[in-house]
């Protein structure tokens, strides 16, 4: 059956669950989400002068991290739809001192407020499978990248290996939902999260997407078991 991935709704959902956000990330990865926006940030290869998109930013915690890395990027101008989220991650950003390295804009993964070839980087953090086309969104972060920019995606996906499928999907299908319910008060949004994942394309079809965009050396890494890939590529 096919997700609503309508702009409106997703974002509205995300809206809804801004105020928990940040915690059931924490909580439902064990800690995990922490070194999985490390190693995005490290496959960079950043140098402290790099301007960089961070597409799907949420509460902003990849665009800190960024800049918050050593070396770390000059500047990241973090996009999200829903406004709730930027409003929480514009507070952790004054809180952090980080306010003249980091700007905020509402705006869509597929037509980013940012001008062609204006970037070295670009990352998105699971979020790239919320896009209603993702073809559309990596188009237009090749779009906005320099050449020789450097691509970061993180994105959930399912493991290959038996043992962990069989005991990774019971807990991402059932568990996780729950706990996502009983501490955001919004079962739609933790319902949506295993379903978007399970639909989502495999890493396959991402790398020939990434292709097919004009990415050049597409890498896909699987991580903690192969539950998150990292996908990198350069422009």
């Amino acid at each position: 059956m096919a997700i609503d991935k309508r702009p409106a709704r997703v974002a509205a959902m995300f809206d809804a669950i801004a105020a928990r956000y940040d915690f059931l990330n924490h909580l439902l990865s064990a800690g995990f989400d922490r070194h999985w926006r490390s190693r995005a940030i490290l496959s960079l290869q950043l140098t402290g002068r790099e301007a960089i998109v961070d597409v799907c930013t949420g509460t902003a915690d990849v665009a800190m991290a960024a800049v918050s890395a050593s070396p770390g990027a000059a500047h990241v101008l973090g996009v999200d739809f829903s406004g709730e989220m930027l409003r929480l991650g514009a507070a952790k950003i004054r809180r952090l001192g980080k306010t003249n390295r980091i700007s905020l804009a509402r705006g869509d993964a597929t037509r980013l407020p940012a001008a062609t070839a204006s970037m070295e980087a670009a990352t998105v953090a699971f979020g790239i499978r919320n896009v209603e086309k993702p073809e559309r969104g990596l188009a237009e972060m090749y779009r906005v990248l320099r050449p020789g920019g450097r691509l970061a995606i993180l994105e959930f996906s399912i493991p290959t290996a038996a043992l962990i499928r069989a005991v990774y999907l019971p807990y991402f299908r059932y568990v996780l939902p729950r706990i996502g319910r009983l501490v955001s008060g919004h079962g739609p949004a933790y319902s949506y999260l295993p379903a978007s994942v399970g639909s989502f394309i495999p890493p396959d079809v991402m790398l020939d997407l990434l292709r097919a965009c004009g990415f050049r050396e597409s890498k896909a890494i699987p991580l903690t078991f192969g539950i998150v890939t990292l996908y990198t590529a350069e422009k």
